[in-house]
């Protein structure tokens, strides 16, 4: 958007593709006063307010190789060792891999060792809470805001026959649900101790996830024109972003009257990720509500409720304590109790 003008972009260039999908090209915006370029690599658009300090920041994930055999990858963690990017982004992937589609793997082998007792499938319990408290199928495109490693997406559009996006910063984690996509195979190093990975790799299938896509977009400013969307769905994400508040204000922008929003947040705060003045609770606990996450997130959900409500969502339903759990490694797990809430964009 530009001067209060929405200019949708062209392809202007194709470079790879494969299957009517653009592997590699370029993404133009028309209007004479921008013209800004936004590439798609491994077939995912990046489509952010500063792509060139996205691609600055991110150049090594956008970069990297995903064609390693097992072994050298095993070499290279070990030669990186534990505090560096290369390893910070296996135990990730490591980690959304696992949850997202580790109750789709075959069973682990014997000498795979000690296992935690948690489950994986955290995400679709949650996403399967959020539709239940939701009730009512909604109409319109879905957006699945921090989609991660793509399972939440593929569930969206197994359930309804809308169009799914999900959107996500992280590149990696895009890109494994790319390949999910596009070669129906799940691949992530998944951690065993230490920097100890083991290989996982499946075959899987969704279905509708012809209705499927993954762009790079940031949540704070969704590329899209106002009351696009039908649904917009949230797991985790109101914590892991600068302004909370922005990103409710975005997804109030993007849904249309009418339209729904399924949010989770177990609200674990990191100042390193969002400056404590934007925490939705965890600080003030001599202020009126006590430094409460949840009775926060109510008023801004609530119209005129707070000075700084989001006047385009009501809050419909909520359930304050689902299970959430996240692998470390084999004999770890952290365990969260997640804020699920359900909103409905106000009607003009």
């Amino acid at each position: 958007m530009e001067h209060g003008q929405e200019h949708p972009l062209i392809l202007a260039e194709t470079l790879r593709e494969q299957d009517d999908r653009v592997l590699e090209g370029v993404l133009h915006c028309p209007d004479t006063a921008c013209q800004l370029e936004y590439p798609i690599i491994d077939g995912i658009p990046l489509i952010l307010p500063n792509i060139r300090t996205y691609i600055g920041n991110n150049l090594p994930h956008l970069t990297a190789r995903d064609d390693l055999s097992d072994t050298l990858e095993s070499i290279l963690g070990d030669c990186a060792g534990p505090d560096t990017l290369f390893n910070s982004t296996r135990q990730h992937l490591s980690s959304y891999g696992w949850d997202n589609y580790g109750d789709l793997a075959p069973a682990a082998a014997p000498e795979d060792g000690v296992q935690v007792q948690a489950a994986p499938g955290a995400v679709k319990r949650c996403l399967d809470a959020g539709l239940q408290l939701l009730g009512t199928a909604t109409q319109g495109p879905v957006i699945d805001i921090g989609c991660a490693v793509g399972r939440s997406s593929f569930e969206l559009a197994a359930g309804s026959d809308q169009l799914v996006l999900g959107v996500d910063t992280n590149f990696s984690m895009l890109r494994l649900a790319q390949r999910v996509l596009s070669d129906g195979i799940v691949r992530y190093p998944q951690r065993r101790v230490g920097i100890v990975y083991d290989r996982r790799e499946f075959t899987v299938e969704f279905n509708n996830s012809d209705r499927v896509d993954f762009w790079a977009c940031d949540g704070l400013a969704l590329p899209f024109s106002t009351g696009r969307f039908g649904l917009a769905v949230g797991l985790n994400v109101l914590d892991s972003v600068s302004s909370p508040r922005d990103l409710l204000e975005s997804i109030s922008r993007v849904l249309r009257p009418g339209g729904s929003a399924i949010l989770a947040c177990p609200y674990d705060w990191s100042q390193s990720v969002t400056p404590i003045e934007a925490w939705i609770g965890g600080h003030s606990q001599r202020g009126p509500g006590h430094g409460a996450s949840e009775s926060l997130l109510r008023s801004l959900l609530t119209p005129d409720a707070h000075p700084q409500s989001i006047q385009g969502l009501q809050i419909t339903n909520e359930r304050t304590d689902f299970p959430w759990h996240t692998r470390i490694h084999d004999r770890s797990s952290m365990t969260y109790s997640v804020h699920l809430v359900t909103a409905e964009a106000r009607k003009p």
